[in-house]
C-alpha cells in the first residue's frame, strides 16, 4: 500500500512541477497553479475512492497480499525510470525534450496503474469477505439440516417406541436378560438420543464448532470441550467463523497420525478477554517458523498467518508453539473493543 500510494503522489507531484509550472513559468501565477494542482488531483482521486472504501481495515490473504506487491512493482520501476530520464542535466535541447515527453507519457500511465491498483485491492477485498460469508452460509446450512435430521429421527423414534417397548417387555417376559441389554444398548446408540450439541449461547461458535467436531469424529480423534461465549462478541462473524474453523483444522490436521491424537478446545470471556486456547498432540516436529508441512505448500500455509492478520486487526494477541509433543494456540481479544 505504501509503494502504491508513494507512486500515485510522486506522479501527480511530477506532473505538476515538472510540466504544469514549465509551461505557465512565464505567468506570475504559474507556480501556484502548480502547488495548487497537487491537492486537486489528489482529492479528486481521494473522491473517486471515498464512496468504495471499506468501513472495516481491508484483509487479504498473504498469498494475495505478494501477488498485489508484485504488480505494484511496474509502477514503482516506470515512476524510477522517469526520474533517472528528467533528472539528469543533457547538453543536447533535443535529447532533454525527448526525456520529458517520454516522462509525460509514462507518468500518467503511472497514476492510473497506482489508482487502478488501489481499485483491484478493493475488489479482492470485496472478494474475500464475499468468499468467507459464503463458508460461513455453508456451514450453518450443514449445521441446520443436522437439526432437521435429527428432529425427524426424534418423531420416528417416538412413532416406533411402542414397537420398541413390547419387543423389551417380550425379551424380559422370556427372562432373557442379555439379549434385553443388547436390545436397549442398540436404542440408546441411536443419533436421535444423542441430542444436539449446544456449546454456548453463541450461533456462529455453535455453527463452526460443531462442524468441525463431527470432522473430528469422523477422524477418530477424541476431542475436549469447553467453551462458555456470549450472544453477543467484539469479533465479526466471518472473523470468528475464520478463527475457530482455522484453530479447529490446525488441530485436527497436527494430531492425525499421533498413536494417542487429541485435541481439547477452551473458548470464554473472562476478565474483560475473549480468550480461545486449542491444544492438540503431534506426531512429528514442527518447523520453527510454523509453516506448513505439506508438499504443496503454494496452497497451504495460510491458517496462523491468516489468523495473525485477524489478530493483529482486532488490537489482540496471537502465541502458538510446540513443547513436549503438544501444539498450543492462545488468542486473545479485549471485550468491547473496536478492531483497529
Amino acid at each position: 500500500m505504501a509503494i502504491i500510494l508513494f507512486c500515485l503522489i510522486m506522479s501527480v507531484s511530477a506532473l505538476a512541477d515538472t510540466y504544469v509550472l514549465d509551461c505557465f513559468a512565464v505567468a506570475r501565477w504559474g507556480k501556484l497553479a502548480a502547488i495548487l494542482l497537487r491537492p486537486l488531483l489528489l482529492g479528486a482521486v481521494y473522491l473517486v475512492f471515498l464512496p468504495r472504501l471499506p468501513r472495516e481495515p481491508v484483509s487479504l490473504s498473504p498469498r494475495l497480499w505478494k501477488l498485489v506487491l508484485g504488480l505494484a512493482a511496474m509502477p514503482l520501476c516506470s515512476l524510477a525510470a522517469v526520474v533517472l530520464l528528467t533528472g539528469g542535466r543533457y547538453d543536447s535541447a533535443a535529447v532533454l525534450r525527448l526525456s520529458l515527453t517520454m516522462g509525460l507519457v509514462v507518468l500518467p500511465v503511472v497514476l492510473l496503474t497506482s489508482a487502478a491498483l488501489l481499485a483491484a485491492i478493493l475488489v479482492l477485498a470485496q472478494h474475500e469477505a464475499l468468499e468467507q460469508s459464503r463458508r460461513l452460509a455453508s456451514l450453518r446450512e450443514i449445521y441446520y439440516q443436522g437439526l432437521q435430521q435429527q428432529e425427524r429421527q426424534v418423531r420416528q423414534l417416538r412413532h416406533d417406541l411402542r414397537n420398541h417397548l413390547t419387543a423389551l417387555l417380550g425379551l424380559l417376559e422370556r427372562e432373557d436378560v442379555e439379549a434385553a441389554k443388547s436390545y436397549a444398548a442398540q436404542l440408546s446408540r441411536q443419533d436421535a438420543l444423542q441430542g444436539t450439541t449446544c456449546f454456548c449461547d453463541n450461533e456462529i461458535a455453535n455453527v463452526v464448532l460443531s462442524a468441525k467436531s463431527a470432522e473430528l469424529k469422523r477422524a477418530g480423534i477424541p476431542a475436549e470441550f469447553s467453551v462458555s461465549l456470549p450472544a453477543a462478541l467484539p469479533v465479526a462473524d466471518t472473523d470468528l467463523c475464520a478463527l475457530l474453523g482455522n484453530a479447529m483444522d490446525n488441530a485436527r490436521e497436527g494430531a492425525q497420525g499421533c498413536p494417542s491424537p487429541w485435541v481439547h478446545l477452551r473458548c470464554r470471556v473472562e476478565k474483560g478477554l475473549w480468550m480461545l486456547q486449542v491444544e492438540n498432540s503431534v506426531s512429528g516436529p514442527v518447523p520453527a517458523d510454523l509453516s506448513t508441512t505439506k508438499s504443496d505448500k503454494a496452497a497451504h500455509g495460510f491458517g496462523l498467518p491468516g489468523m495473525g492478520e485477524i489478530a493483529r486487526r482486532y488490537g489482540d494477541t496471537l502465541e502458538a508453539g510446540c513443547q513436549k509433543d503438544v501444539f498450543r494456540l492462545l488468542v486473545c481479544v479485549p471485550v468491547g473493543a473496536p478492531s483497529q
